[in-house]
Formats: C-alpha cells, sequence, structure tokens
C-alpha cells in the first residue's frame, strides 16, 4: 500500500469512504475482477474533483466507475485508484413545473427512470433496464429499444482530465451511437440535466413494466454479465452474427456465449476475466473469418491483461 497516498486521501474523505486492497468482483455486474490499490466513494462533485487532483499530483493511476455494468476488470485487480460514482453520489432533483431533473452520476438508471415515472413524466421508459449508472450511460450515449439518452438529455457537468469542472449542452456533447465527445476527451460526468414531457403516470408504468418483461424474455439476467457484449455493426445484428457462427453455447472454462441470447457473455460461476477476455477474442476471430465483420467489444477492459 502507497501510505503517503492513503494518508493524503484521508485530509480529503472520511476513512468510510476508502477502501484499501478491495476486489472489485464486489463491484461489477461480471462479479470478476481482482483488487484495487484503493477504491473511494466520494459524495460530493468536490470530493470527485479533489481526488482527481490528488491523483494527479501523485502520478497515481485512477479509474471513474459507476455500477459496473461495462467493465471487465482484469484478476489481477488495479494498481490504483479507482473512483467509485455510486449509491453514495446519486441525488436526483425535480422541477415539476418545468419538467426539468437533475441527477448525479451514480444513479442507477433503473432508480432514475422510475422517479421519473413517479412525477407522470415521459420519455426516460427505455432507460428503466439498462443495468447501469447515469454517468455510464451519458457517457457512451447508452440506449435501448425506442429510446437513447441524446433525446432528452439538456446538458452534462463534467470533469476534465486536468480536474476543472465544464457545463456542456445538448449539441456540445455530440452524441452519437454509443459515442460522445465525453468519451474523446476522457471527461468524467458528474450530474446531467434532463428535459421529459408530462404524460399519464399508469401510461409511463406500463411501458416501463412491458420493457422489462421483453428484456427478462430475451436476456440471460438470471447470470451475472457487461450487457451486450458487443456495439451492433452497421448493417448487422452482432447477436445475429455469433448464433449464425455457431458460436451459441460457445464456452471456455466458466465463460459462455449464452445460449438464450449471443450476443451477451455470461459467467457462468467463477469465470476468470481471462476467460472472458479469451472468450471474446474467438468470438471477432471466428465471426470476422465467417462473415467478413469485424465485431467491436461494448465492454471495456481496466488492469493488466
Amino acid at each position: 500500500m502507497n501510505e503517503a497516498f492513503y494518508q493524503k486521501l484521508r485530509t480529503i474523505l472520511d476513512d468510510n469512504q476508502i477502501m484499501i486492497e478491495e476486489p472489485l468482483a464486489r463491484h461489477t455486474t461480471f462479479l470478476i475482477g481482482g483488487p484495487a490499490w484503493f477504491l473511494v466513494l466520494p459524495e460530493s462533485v468536490s470530493d470527485v474533483a479533489a481526488v482527481v487532483k490528488l491523483c494527479l499530483a501523485e502520478n497515481m493511476p485512477y479509474y471513474i466507475m459507476g455500477n459496473g455494468s461495462n467493465l471487465l476488470v482484469s484478476d489481477k485487480g488495479y494498481r490504483g485508484t479507482i473512483i467509485k460514482l455510486g449509491q453514495s453520489f446519486s441525488k436526483i432533483s425535480i422541477d415539476e413545473e418545468k419538467y426539468i431533473v437533475r441527477a448525479e452520476a451514480g444513479v442507477l438508471l433503473s432508480k432514475l427512470a422510475n422517479e421519473v415515472a413517479d412525477h407522470s413524466l415521459t420519455g426516460f421508459e427505455f432507460a428503466a433496464g439498462i443495468p447501469g449508472t447515469l454517468g455510464g450511460a451519458v457517457t457512451m450515449n447508452a440506449g435501448a429499444y425506442d429510446g437513447e439518452i441524446k433525446q432528452a438529455i439538456l446538458e452534462a457537468v463534467l470533469l476534465d482530465k486536468d480536474g476543472n469542472i465544464l457545463r456542456l449542452n445538448k449539441e456540445e456533447l455530440k452524441m452519437g451511437y454509443r459515442t460522445t465527445i465525453i468519451q474523446e476527451n476522457h471527461y468524467i460526468v458528474l450530474e446531467a440535466v434532463f428535459g421529459f414531457q408530462p404524460g399519464v403516470k399508469e401510461d409511463i408504468l406500463s411501458k416501463i413494466k412491458d420493457l422489462n418483461a421483453r428484456r427478462r424474455e430475451k436476456q440471460p439476467l438470471e447470470y451475472p454479465s457487461a450487457g451486450s457484449t458487443f456495439k451492433r455493426p452497421a448493417g448487422y445484428y452482432a447477436g445475429k452474427l455469433i448464433m449464425d457462427s455457431g458460436l451459441r453455447g460457445y464456452q471456455v472454462g466458466n465463460a459462455q456465449v449464452s445460449e438464450k441470447h449471443c450476443g451477451f457473455v455470461i459467467n457462468k460461476g467463477g469465470a476468470t476475466a481471462t476467460e472472458v477476455k479469451t472468450l471474446i477474442s474467438d468470438i471477432i476471430e471466428i465471426v470476422n473469418n465467417k462473415f467478413g465483420v469485424v465485431l467491436e467489444p461494448e465492454v471495456k477492459l481496466l488492469g493488466e491483461f
């Protein structure tokens, strides 16, 4: 452990906000990943900015994570500081007269979607079943079924690589299919502001219920995974390409191409990060050999492989 760095962290955060050698398997939806040197739980924008500036000053590698729903962490863990924007960074405020919703990056999309619905606002139903936090969703312009983040976002509050706070409006965010200027410039999402339309609460909740039922029916939610493993290639569907390559149920160790939905790589129980990475590489190679299409992973790799 870096004792000097730890003591400096303690001048910024309370002891209960700092974890040492914390297994990241406890913080990812894959349930995979070795320990991080430090994992911290900020409770405010100023906490995040201060920790980032400390990491920069001390040449300490750092990574911002939310729910860990799109992440494959090395079995060796992460030699640096994980800044987790989770439950301690998930406040929501709603202006019912202007139909404006402001939320911190650590709020779960499912929680935010249901909170929006409870206030009879429509336009965020699609997000109710996406298994991640707002920060990650804004960063990649996440979407599902009939919607994506860019349809409702008004602005985002961001932290740049130097620890400065920025505000970018919808146009400045340059949102495309699973891409934004946030990714390009390695910004960190702290908050997002949305504008919705008034609707009928019962209809909104009914739509959420229907979309969640469709998700349960089609996706292998009974197993740990990182959601859809690959981005959708232009003109194709990743899951169908994988299925048509004869890879349904294909397995490396305890990592498997889901038999229920071939677009998902699942942890059958005790899978290692190395097994998952090998499986993903096999899929890319086999699909490319068969169809001449190079699949691009949507899952991010963290740590040493």
